[in-house]
């Protein structure tokens, strides 16, 4: 109990100490030159900041969750070997309905249709 107690007073020190920091620095004050898309002199011709899709990001968001979820699935069969597998089977059998929910969720709200 000692050791949480000392590790939660280092993390909260930790954490205000690099709050009043961040309030001491100076800010930056960009110039003209350092926020053009080119810093090498020449002027652009177009805008370098193109508009990114949120479909795109939705997606990705997606590719992660599932890639977490395989994540947690992966040690799935050491579980077996426990005195008690059905606690382990129980709660992977939860993250699966939770995702598949989810998955369900993002279907009815139109997030995987692609064309609009």
């Amino acid at each position: 109990m000692n050791l949480v107690i000392t590790i939660l007073a280092i993390t909260l020190a930790l954490s205000l100490i690099l709050a009043v920091v961040s309030f001491w620095l100076p800010q930056m004050n960009p110039d003209a030159e350092k926020l053009s898309p080119y810093e090498c002199g020449f002027d652009p011709l177009g805008s370098a900041r193109l508009p990114f899709s949120l479909r795109f990001f939705l997606v990705a968001i997606l590719f992660l969750l599932f890639d977490l979820e395989i994540a947690l699935l992966l040690p799935l069969p050491w579980g077996d070997q426990l005195h008690n597998p059905t606690g382990t089977f129980f709660w992977a059998t939860a993250v699966l309905i939770l995702l598949t929910l989810g998955l369900i969720y993002e279907w009815i709200q139109g997030g995987l249709e692609w064309a609009e």
